[in-house]
């Protein structure tokens, strides 16, 4: 029997590759290139569009138990990863083009899917759909008709410049305490440097959001114009905070703006945290205010954009199922996880699920100890102002009894893994 997967980003190619594995046959559909979407660039499957960073790696941190996590169940973001990464200190960073060509071939590989370069307009069951937040306008009604109402919320991408054009007398390369290695670029600021650039930040000439745009800030994605709108310390107590940063004669800046390598061949650097919705000669002429990237060279201004999802709570199943509607299936960004490999992880879940049920078994719901189990819960139980949301251990059951933060972190960590284990071979 073949499966349809809709969408070919990283929910839809790892739902694609699970099924695959588990010997289905699958047609996995990308409208891109043919029909494209306001920040796409180009047709490539899993193409990282805000950031090329995968988050922490960290084991004690959520997002590092998530990439554990996702490593045990064969997920294959973390094998492209793998093959594509840059240095990013503690975090995990992709070359964005290599990522996206080891996805492709991996799926290949499996010589069980088929890519299919076409708009889809209508929902059918045995689907898994993961469209994303950039849903095409029909692909968007076809889902409304299912869906009890949907939601809109901004998101934002960084600009990306060019290595040889920063000034390297005003950056250096450092740690944050020191801790990993150096490979992050920061610029520092004095305070007069740094107020001249808030009070310029804040002036800054946005774009006018388009009307079906127009909605609520989410806080993950938040331009750092609006930001810097909350106070002008809140940058400071954000991406700009100087806190374990020094130069090499050990003086610590005002303020600090970082930049992370884009490629393994060291030319392209983004602006870490600085998303933003100013119009693009503003953001010449106010990022260029960081004495630094005085002459910088822009590859990419940062630009917004529309990200829709779905109320998921009470239509959704732990296993990304639609309720009434065992065989059709949500996963990625649309469904209200937020991030690369958490819409990685529900695309996964997903494509198990569809597996085992196909089989006549049951659907994948992790354990509420692990961090993908309490995401799975998040969105098919949250009963609040439901809201985007990454990974976090506070989504899962307390663990009592210990009062250092970061041990407790790691047992976070530890008993999730122990679980996860467990689990996987009950089934």
């Amino acid at each position: 029997m073949k499966v349809k997967v809709i969408g070919g980003g990283l929910a839809g190619t790892e739902a694609a590759y699970a099924l695959a594995k588990q010997g289905f046959s699958v047609e996995l559909y990308e409208m891109r290139p043919k029909v494209s979407t306001a920040v796409h660039k180009g047709g490539g499957l899993s193409e990282l569009v805000c950031s090329n960073s995968l988050k922490s790696r960290d084991p004690a941190t959520a997002q590092g138990e998530l990439k554990a996590e996702l490593s045990l169940l064969d997920s294959v973001s973390m094998k492209a990863a793998a093959e594509a990464e840059v240095p990013a200190g503690g975090a995990l960073a992709v070359d964005r083009t290599l990522f996206s060509e080891a996805v492709e071939r991996l799926l290949k590989e499996t010589n069980m899917v088929t890519v299919i370069r076409e708009e889809v307009t209508e929902i059918e069951d045995n689907s898994i759909i993961a469209t994303g937040p950039l849903t095409s306008p029909a692909m968007a009604e076809a889902i409304e008709k299912s869906v009890p109402g949907k939601l809109y919320f901004y998101d934002a991408a960084a600009p990306i410049i060019t290595a040889q054009s920063v000034d390297m007398t005003k950056a250096f390369f450092a740690a944050r305490y020191g801790k990993g290695s150096a490979d992050y670029l920061n610029c520092p600021m004095t305070k007069e440097e740094y107020t001249a650039f808030y009070e310029a930040l804040v002036a800054g000439e946005k774009v006018i959001p388009k009307e079906f745009e127009k909605g609520e800030l989410f806080e993950g994605c938040m331009p750092i114009e609006e930001l810097a709108r909350r106070g002008e310390d809140a940058m400071r107590f954000g991406p700009l905070r100087p806190v374990g940063i020094r130069d090499e004669s050990g003086k610590r800046a005002y303020a600090v703006v970082q930049l992370r390598k884009e490629d393994n061949y060291e030319h392209l650097y983004n602006l870490v945290g600085f998303q933003t919705n100013l119009r693009f000669p503003e953001q010449k002429r106010i990022f260029s205010l960081i004495p630094a990237l005085r002459d910088a060279e822009f590859v990419r201004y940062g630009v917004m954009h529309r990200n829709t999802y779905i109320r998921s709570p009470g239509f959704l199943n732990a296993d990304f199922s639609v309720k009434g509607r065992e065989n059709l299936y949500f996963a990625g960004q649309i469904t209200g996880v937020e991030g690369y490999l958490e819409s990685a992880a529900s695309g996964l879940i997903a494509g198990l699920s569809a597996a085992r049920k196909l089989r006549g078994k049951g659907g994948v719901v992790l354990p509420e100890t692990t961090v993908i189990g309490g995401l799975q819960r998040y969105i098919s139980e949250y009963e609040g102002n439901f809201q985007p949301m990454h990974v976090s251990f506070m989504l899962l059951p307390p663990i009592e009894g210990i009062r250092d933060k970061k041990a407790r972190k790691a047992a976070y960590a530890e008993r999730a893994q122990s679980e996860l284990k467990s689990y996987l071979k009950g089934l």
